[in-house]
């Protein structure tokens, strides 16, 4: 039987935080794997489940995927279910779509979701508005995944934080998970849904170790997870940001300011209830997305705590995000365009007066 992991709705009196590198149940052996690990375990158990899983996509068979995330696979699924594409990112992308129309379940790995931007067309005018132009006579079970964002100095054309763009369609869901437990148990539940996932990682968690039962398990889209338990101001990131949300919250502590960190774990659909619950008890707000400031995500976040928890708020709620430009290529630059534990630090000051 499949577990379903949340934590929603809890009293403030056993409210815990969600370590990063997962819980681990009393029933289930300790052990630490890999974030890449964690996706092709998901990927695995999910595709000897069902045969109608496939994965597609450059290397991802005889080079066992550019990051080693499908390492294996080919020899265990054979090449009809692992399948090496040619660089055509619109070709194998529509392909797939197609697939998914007459009742595959396609998982698609773009090596960089920045090359997805050739196949913007079917990825974003096809499968999300499918199931509605059809009028509920085709579906589009498929899965989009790759790496997202800047961090490992690959310049600015391959570095896109693609949530900005992509969350905006109706018709799709987007996970940004931010540890390996949550990479295998958003992605299982990924290929099982009925709608179009993307999927979005960070190149720079691939190697992030955590705890990841053995057990069977999923995370249901829309639940999001408190990392840290705190009073003063609630701070909402998703995908590697919260690591340095985490990392600001500790420094903050030692100035006596205690904050609640929220991992949004997907933003297509985001938890809007435990947001508002969180504001509404600690009564300031910091947003960071890896995004930039303009139509981001985090833009979305901010005017709706506005909005719902308007007469909470004891000030404004302040965002912090990727500097607005494009992504440098030198380290040093890169790591300060970024969001950080400074600059989180800095925004969490200003909503708790203490600037």
């Amino acid at each position: 039987m499949t577990t379903i992991i949340s934590q929603r709705d809890l009293p403030m009196t056993t409210l815990e935080a969600v370590p990063l590198t997962g819980p681990v149940p009393p029933s289930s052996p300790a052990r630490e794997i890999e974030f890449r690990d964690a996706v092709r375990e998901a990927m695995s158990e999910e595709m000897r489940r069902d045969a109608r899983v496939f994965l597609l996509g450059e290397e991802v068979a005889q080079y066992n995927g550019a990051y080693k995330v499908s390492r294996g696979m080919l020899e265990e699924f054979g090449p009809r279910r692992i399948i090496d594409t040619p660089i055509s990112e619109s070709g194998f992308a529509g392909l797939a779509i197609g697939a998914a129309m007459l009742g595959l379940r396609p998982i698609v790995e773009f090596m960089s979701w920045s090359f997805s931007l050739v196949a913007a067309d079917p990825i974003l005018n096809n499968a999300p508005k499918m199931l509605y132009m059809s009028g509920g006579q085709f579906g589009c079970p498929i899965v989009f995944r790759g790496n997202d964002g800047a961090g490992g100095q690959l310049g600015s054309t391959h570095s896109w934080c693609v949530e900005g763009l992509y969350s905006n369609v109706p018709g799709l869901k987007m996970a940004i998970p931010s540890n390996p437990y949550d990479a295998k148990g958003l992605m299982k539940a990924a290929i099982r849904d009925d709608d179009p996932v993307f999927f979005l990682e960070s190149e720079r968690l691939l190697a992030f170790k955590g705890h990841v039962p053995e057990t069977e398990y999923t995370i249901p889209f829309g639940k999001a997870a408190i990392r840290r338990v705190g009073s003063d101001v609630t701070i909402v990131s998703w995908g590697r940001p919260v690591h340095f949300a985490l990392e600001a919250a500790e420094a903050l502590a030692k100035e006596g300011i205690s904050c609640e960190v929220i991992d949004g774990r997907t933003i297509r659909p985001m938890d809007w209830e435990t947001v508002f619950a969180s504001v509404r008890r600690t009564n300031a707000c910091v947003v960071v997305d890896q995004s930039w400031s303009f139509g981001s995500p985090g833009s979305e976040v901010a005017a709706q705590v506005s909005l719902h928890c308007f007469d909470d708020l004891d000030h404004p709620v302040v965002r912090v995000h990727s500097d607005d430009v494009p992504a440098p290529y030198a380290f040093n630059l890169e790591q300060e365009m970024l969001p950080n534990a400074r600059k989180i630090c800095q925004a969490v000051r200003t909503v708790t007066y203490n600037a």
